[in-house]
């Protein structure tokens, strides 16, 4: 049998946990390209990136959350209510757009605030909490609209968002990265993205450290709004109408993307970068079951095992890697 040194099995975890999401992708890609060569078209590629924009800046608030240890359940309650706030504001008027943009983060903003402050100083279960807030929220979302698909976006809105960048890249792609680009440098660059991952890890150590957990949680579950806000902008542009539950189990993909991404919900691991390789594989997945000709309910089956199979993968490499850098006895 050939040995293999325990600093070389360290070094695979290693890499198996910071890239092997991007390494899942490739081969995806190569199985795809194996069966239809429209995914060597760069045109078809970015299409596919399209399709997943409102869910993937969604998911860079809520990747942020889940480092801390956290979980938002009403991103897809706010992404309905947003995409019809700011469809009704703009009310077809070019001069609406600024305000209606505006207000519409706004709004995103103040229910993660809300999500915030009860977990922040009530010690609320973030699972029940947003699971709660995301039903208060389809209600007004209900309420404001009156149950119906309401609003008439402003003249070239959709036309700006969907415009490509030398006949390829489309706009909204390019917010995704921008979007993408900011969350990663909150992560990796700011004393605040540092306090994320230490409370995620261990919540007491940070307290100990003179962290001020309520700030964090606060500003948090307030970014993880915003960007959901972002995502309902995101659908508003490219189905070009707002319907009262156009964002209903969109949390399901923002978590299957950072799950697939490395971000455990125990906290204090994953990141951005790894979500984005994780919506990019969710969605490619999701095309190679239409490619085939599975119904939806079967592409619910997918999904679910994508996440499951994820998960698991994820536990047995961390227990690997905890069992590998425990000293010789």
């Amino acid at each position: 049998m050939i040995s293999v040194s325990p600093s070389l099995r360290r070094h695979a975890v290693r890499v198996l946990q910071r890239h092997g999401i991007w390494l899942v992708l490739l081969l995806l890609l190569l199985v795809s390209a194996t069966l239809s060569d429209a995914f060597l078209r760069p045109a078809y590629l970015m299409n596919l990136v399209l399709q997943q924009t409102p869910v993937g800046i969604t998911a860079i608030g809520v990747t942020l959350v889940m480092i801390a240890g956290g979980i938002d359940l009403s991103v897809g309650a706010i992404i309905s209510l947003t995409a019809v706030m700011c469809a009704i504001l703009m009310n077809g008027e070019s001069e609406n757009l600024p305000r209606a943009l505006i207000l519409t983060c706004l709004a995103g903003t103040l229910v993660g605030a809300f999500n915030g402050l009860l977990i922040a100083y009530n010690r609320v279960s973030p699972f029940i909490l947003t699971l709660g807030t995301a039903i208060i929220v389809y209600g007004l979302t209900q309420i404001y609209s009156g149950g119906t698909a309401s609003g008439v976006v402003s003249p070239g809105f959709r036309e700006a968002l969907n415009h490509r960048i030398g006949g390829i890249v489309p706009t909204m792609v390019v917010i995704l990265l921008l979007a993408a680009a900011c969350g990663i440098w909150i992560q990796r660059r700011t004393r605040f993205g540092r306090a994320l991952y230490l409370i995620g890890t261990n919540p007491t150590a940070a307290r100990l450290a003179a962290l001020n957990l309520p700030r964090v949680t606060l500003i948090v579950y307030s970014l993880s709004g915003l960007f959901a806000a972002l995502g309902g902008i995101a659908l508003l542009a490219r189905a070009g109408v707002s319907g009262t539950y156009t964002g209903r189990g969109s949390e399901f993909d923002v978590l299957a993307a950072a799950v697939l991404g490395g971000t455990t919900f125990e906290g204090g691991h994953g990141g951005i970068g790894g979500t984005i390789g994780g919506l990019l594989v969710l969605g490619l997945a999701l095309n190679l079951v239409n490619l085939v000709g599975l119904s939806f309910y079967a592409q619910l089956i997918v999904k679910g095992a994508i996440i499951v199979a994820a998960s698991t993968t994820y536990e047995f490499v961390r227990r690997s890697s905890a069992s590998l850098e425990k000293p010789a006895t």
